[in-house]
């Protein structure tokens, strides 16, 4: 295809204490009741407080959920929903990690839609939205997932996971306040981190790149390829906060119009098997996935590991992309994130049913540069387990 579509949220408010732009924006929809779905975690430390007091003080009436999941199972979808409907909310807050911001799409838009979370499954659908549903606000306390500004809602299935996927589910605001992640603990930074990092370099080789997402990709890059290690290990820091927030915002809007490829297909089954956080499961793959789909991206991956800080001034093209794998080991490391699946304490035996799973994220791996056969599909989890980079024979 030699154009490119291109969907951004309609609104979205970045930047340090952007927080302050909630209730002006609350007041456009007229809400009697919201409801804001948020991480126990969250409500627990005091941090929801912060959005659902200054609600609470305009009068509205406020009802927090914190019936939220890591990975979030397709059950806890259903229960959300349901609770949603029967609830007689005009508007859905979102505040927390990927998990809330997605449970938060889907009550507001299945709210309004008939049948079971189930019924719209990407893989088995048997229903199509035709609702809007109810107006979202989304407000990520993590920098990472996107979801803010993306059309999808990850579910984790039996053994793998599953999106439903509409242009319903963008928010109708979204709001960015890099203040909100200076408490997440430093494992959590790196690995919604490196997610973050994934989504722009799976959104710059993806077949879907346009001009567009490559500028949005390679900045996102660049900013939180210089913050995150110091987000990691001083997490107070305003600028590399900052920097980690706005990267993972535009990140996300690459990805969304580029989309993500093979990291993230192949991220799931270890989500959906053995229940791995999906920021750590895309980091312990970056760098086998590039590494295996290197010789169709040698260009790419050199603008890669140049906006990753790398100097390719004195290199080819093919020197560049293996020092852009290099680099993205030492910075998987650098963050503290294991770097096998061995470190996971997953078995050898599970590369079969992993291998079998990821052949079916068909969504997915139809953007990568390189065709992922089960072969290659199962060549990339050798590696990760073995922990020995390979390419394809």
């Amino acid at each position: 295809m030699s154009y490119s579509q291109l969907v951004f949220a309609p609104l979205s408010f970045t930047g340090w204490g952007s927080l302050e732009e909630l209730v002006p924006q609350v007041e456009k929809f007229n809400p009697k009741r919201i409801l804001v779905i948020t991480d126990p975690m969250l409500e627990k430390l005091g941090l929801t407080a912060r959005a659902t007091e200054p609600l609470r003080e305009k009068g509205w009436e406020v009802e927090v959920s914190t019936d939220v999941e890591p990975e979030p199972p397709l059950a806890l979808g259903e229960r959300l929903v349901k609770f949603t409907r029967e609830g007689n909310f005009d508007l859905v807050v979102g505040f927390g990690g990927g998990s809330a911001l997605d449970l938060a799409k889907l009550a507001a838009v299945l709210a309004k839609n008939e049948g079971d979370v189930a019924d719209y499954l990407n893989l088995t659908a048997t229903r199509s939205i035709t609702e809007k549903g109810l107006p979202k606000i989304l407000i990520p306390t993590t920098a990472g997932t996107g979801s803010e500004v993306t059309n999808i809602s990850v579910l984790s299935l039996d053994s793998s996971k599953d999106v439903i996927a509409h242009e319903a589910l963008i928010a109708d605001v979204a709001i960015v306040d890099p203040a909100l992640t200076v408490t997440v603990p430093p494992r959590v930074t790196a690995a919604t981190g490196v997610d973050a990092l994934t989504h722009a370099i799976e959104a710059y080789v993806s077949v879907n790149a346009s001009p567009t997402s490559d500028a949005l990709a390679l900045h996102a890059i660049r900013l939180m390829s210089r913050s995150i290690r110091t987000a990691v290990h001083d997490g107070e820091n305003k600028e590399a906060r900052t920097a980690m927030s706005h990267g993972s915002y535009i990140a996300g809007l690459a990805f969304f119009n580029a989309g993500v490829a093979g990291v993230h297909a192949l991220a799931y089954p270890l989500g959906g098997q053995f229940h791995i956080p999906h920021g750590e499961s895309n980091a312990v793959l970056l760098p086998y996935v590039m590494n295996y789909i290197r010789k169709s991206s040698e260009k790419r991956m050199r603008d890669i590991f140049e906006a990753l800080g790398g100097n390719a001034a004195l290199m080819s093209d093919e020197e560049a992309s293996y020092a852009c794998v290099d680099e993205l080991v030492r910075l998987v490391n650098d963050v503290g994130i294991p770097h096998t699946l061995q470190e996971f304490d997953i078995p050898e035996s599970a590369i079969e049913s992993l291998t079998k799973d990821g052949v079916k994220q068909k969504r997915i791996l139809a953007r990568s540069p390189l065709p992922l056969l089960e072969e290659d599909i199962r060549n990339v989890y050798r590696a990760a387990y073995s922990g020995k980079l390979t390419e394809p024979t």
